[in-house]
């Protein structure tokens, strides 16, 4: 039977990756409609034009597609592989990753991701979409092994 994490322990394993603290993102939803990550815009993620760095934008991409596949799969999972599109240079104030899953086997899942620009007035633009495949793992992760 698939262990599946309730929104504060996904919460919990997100703010223990010393990156995804670097960033600043957040958890905003984790259930059975899939999972939103949040980032907030800030200079630092910038690129030479002023508009987010597209590695932050996979970085979004890959985390919000390996959590929406922990749903299927259970949490002890790593991505396999992912492919991101960017539609347009992202600005705002924040960027939302939403991911559901497409289809998934007992070890795989396939997702599928969109990640939007926020602006202070709360408009929203489709900046990147992605695709990828996340594997169950049954060796412990904890300790890097």
């Amino acid at each position: 039977m698939t262990t599946v994490l309730d929104l504060d322990t996904a919460r919990e394993v997100l703010a223990a990756q010393p990156f995804s603290e670097l960033i600043g993102a957040e958890l905003a939803a984790y259930g059975e409609d899939g999972v939103t990550l949040v980032i907030p815009v800030r200079p630092e993620l910038g690129q030479q034009f002023g508009y987010v760095h597209g590695g932050v934008l996979a970085y979004a991409a890959d985390n919000a597609l390996t959590y929406a596949a922990a749903l299927a799969l259970g949490p002890n999972v790593l991505t396999g592989g992912f492919t991101i599109t960017y539609l347009r240079p992202a600005a705002g104030v924040r960027l939302r990753a939403e991911a559901q899953v497409t289809g998934a086997t007992r070890r795989q899942a396939v997702c599928r991701c969109e990640i939007h620009a926020e602006d202070e007035h709360g408009g929203s633009v489709l900046v990147a979409v992605a695709q990828g495949t996340t594997r169950a793992v049954e060796r412990d992760l904890s300790n890097g092994g």
